[in-house]
């Protein structure tokens, strides 16, 4: 089975006074480890990475595998320069990487050439297994399914970030499978956005890149073990469960609610993420406190599981 598959977990990187919280990271990384994720994605856009220097990005790298145990680690290794880029990447295989993930991040706009041609530099020097992170919420680059097939053709692309399916269970698979055909069968096909996961999964996405699954990995698992099982109804409804988290995220940003959800478990410092970001304030805190003891996570934070009869 490809390492490429099932629940991958993204961790924050947490700050404090503007340095790496090892401390608080090497938790993150063993909670995963312990909580049996398939695989760990660290400085995935959960994990900040466009916001750290590269000595902070090879150290987080180092620190993920050394604590991951068992559990393979994919290493984000985007930049604004393709060489920043082959920098981050020569980090990640000495750190001990299973595989990167990459992001076409720019300032300038970038044309599908741009994309193609960065992807094809570093396949060209790298043996690692690449991730193609499609995220237009955050890289204002859109693929198409056409640059998706070009560039799977490259040596070394293992897998495939789609941002979020439909809801609509036969319009999803319609999408997952248009993808599908134009792929080779090694290459999987992940879905990210985790309000989508459920229907992505469901719907043939081999793997659920996922911001949620850094920090409640269990309530995660639950999800991506229902939809590997085929169990269409259970992952479904694992996921309802969690509609209260979606739409905080719809409003406030995946990013800035899953710091909170970590700091309000005692798993990051208080106001944990890079400077400008500010995080939540106290009342959109308080918000994401009430959902969290809601859904009964407050008292199960420890493995972000929920309580019996949830």
């Amino acid at each position: 089975m490809s390492l490429f598959t099932g629940l991958s977990a993204f961790p924050l990187t947490p700050l404090r006074d503007d340095k790496i919280d090892e401390f608080a990271f090497v938790g993150l990384i063993e909670r995963l480890a312990a909580a049996g994720v398939d695989s760990i994605t660290a400085l995935g856009s959960t994990g900040s990475a466009a916001y750290l220097s590269p000595q902070e990005r090879a150290r987080v790298a180092r620190l993920a595998v050394e604590q991951a145990q068992d559990t393979p680690v994919f290493i984000g290794v985007s930049g604004l320069r393709t060489s920043q880029v082959l920098n981050h990447v020569e980090s990640a295989q000495q750190a001990g990487a299973a595989g990167i993930l990459l992001a076409p991040m720019s300032y300038q706009a970038l044309t599908p050439k741009d994309v193609f041609e960065l992807y094809r530099t570093v396949t060209e020097h790298t043996a690692l297994p690449v991730i193609v992170y499609d995220n237009p919420a955050t890289t204002h680059f859109s693929f198409t399914t056409a640059l998706y097939a070009r560039l799977a053709e490259l040596p070394g692309i293992a897998s495939i970030k789609i941002p979020g399916v439909p809801l609509n269970q036969a319009e999803a698979r319609a999408r997952v499978a248009a993808i599908r055909r134009v792929v080779p069968e090694h290459v999987t096909i992940g879905v990210s956005g985790d309000a989508f996961a459920a229907a992505g999964l469901t719907a043939g996405c081999d793997a659920w890149y996922s911001v949620i699954g850094g920090t409640l990995p269990a309530a995660a698992l639950r999800i991506t073990r229902a939809a590997q099982s085929g169990d269409v109804a259970g992952a479904m409804a694992a996921s309802d469960r969690l509609a209260p988290l979606w739409r905080l995220f719809t409003e406030f940003g995946s990013l800035r609610v899953t710091a909170a959800i970590a700091e309000e478990l005692g798993l990051a410092p208080a106001r944990c993420l890079p400077l400008p970001i500010q995080g939540l304030d106290h009342a959109q805190c308080t918000r994401v406190s009430g959902v969290m003891e809601g859904l009964g996570l407050l008292a199960s934070g420890a493995t972000g599981d929920f309580p019996a009869g949830m």
